[in-house]
Parts: C-alpha cells; structure tokens; sequence
C-alpha cells in the first residue's frame, strides 16, 4: 500500500505545483495560501487515510515497524494534510512536501531486496545510489525550494489563520531536521556499500 500511496501522491503533487493552474502566481484568483479545489481536497483525503492507516500499523507494532521518528513523521504528515483539508489552506505547500513521497518505492524496494537476500546484488548498488539522489532531489532540495517559496509570498501568509501560517513554517522545519538526519544515513550506508564493491 506505501508504494501506491507513494507513487499516486507524487504524481498528483507535481501536477498541482508545476502544471495546474490552480497555484498559479495569479492573484486575480486570490492568495495560493488560500485555493483549493474539490479535486486537490480530494487527493490530500487519499493521503490522510493512508498516514492514518500506516500510522495505526506502526503504532499498534511499535517499535518493530519504525521508532518515535516514523510515528512524529507521519502525525506531521497526517496533520498538516488533515489541516490543508479542513481548511482549504496551505494545499499548495502540503503538495509540495508530498513530492518528497517519491522516494518511497526506492526505500520499500530497498527493504524487499535486503529481506530476499540480495544485498550483494548490483541491483542493491544500484538501488542504493538511486536513493542517494532521489532523497538529495526531493527531501533536501525540495525542502530548501519549499522555504525560499514560502518566504517569497510571505505576504500571503497573513490570510492563513494562525495555525495555519505556524504549520507552513513548522512542519517543514522538523521534516528537514528529519530529512537531514535519514540524509545521513542513506550517505554512510551508500558509502559502506560502495566500499564492499570495490
């Protein structure tokens, strides 16, 4: 279901932020902070399910599924996107962290290929460098195209309630910090296979 999830959502991402009108620098359509549409409401509730049902699984199999790090990961997913739903606001940016879903397949075949025994495999290598940039194109650069975005249409952040104006900034904060650190280990364990290939 996470590869589904994974490679729908990133579709439907890049659709709204780089093709649709809906999120175009228009202003004769009102702030993007604020426009939403019944189709954009209705991708973000696919993702809400999902966050909600893989939320459950690991936390009714905590820790074996994923430590504290993937639960706060996926209550920052499932609450900004529940948010961007409920309120019509901050779509744009929901689907522009969403983007970063597209790492997941590689992630997933990763863990498929080590559970089978493959890790010798050039298919292991070549997944592993395929991870690399996929996590450095879209949870490190992404994130940093994702704040200068925001700041660049700050004055539009004023129309967002409170809440909604703290989680535009917050929500990527601690998903970069998070990004950061699995950044790390994807670099040392790519490093460490490398070196064996050798």
């Amino acid at each position: 279901m996470s590869t589904f999830h994974a490679i729908y959502i990133a579709i439907v991402s890049l659709y709204f932020v780089f093709w649709s009108d809906l999120y175009s620098n228009d202003l004769q359509h009102g702030p993007i902070t604020l426009r939403s549409s019944t189709f954009s409401t209705s991708a973000l509730g696919v993702s809400v399910g999902y966050f909600l049902s893989d939320i459950s699984m690991i936390i009714w199999q905590y820790p074996s599924l994923g430590g504290m790090e993937y639960v706060i990961h996926h209550l920052l997913s499932f609450g900004g996107a529940s948010y961007a739903i409920l309120t019509g606001e901050a779509q744009l940016y929901t689907y522009m962290i969403l983007i970063s879903e597209a790492t997941t397949p590689w992630i997933n075949l990763r863990w498929y290929l080590d559970a089978a025994g493959m890790k010798k495999l050039r298919a292991y290598t070549i997944n592993g460098v395929v991870i690399f940039v996929a996590w450095l194109v879209a949870r490190i650069v992404l994130f940093i195209y994702i704040f200068y975005h925001s700041c660049l249409h700050y004055d539009q952040m004023k129309h967002l309630h409170n809440i909604g104006a703290v989680m535009v900034f917050v929500i990527p904060a601690i998903l970069s910090v998070m990004n950061l650190f699995w950044f790390s280990k994807i670099y040392k364990g790519l490093k460490k296979t490398l070196a064996k290939r050798e």
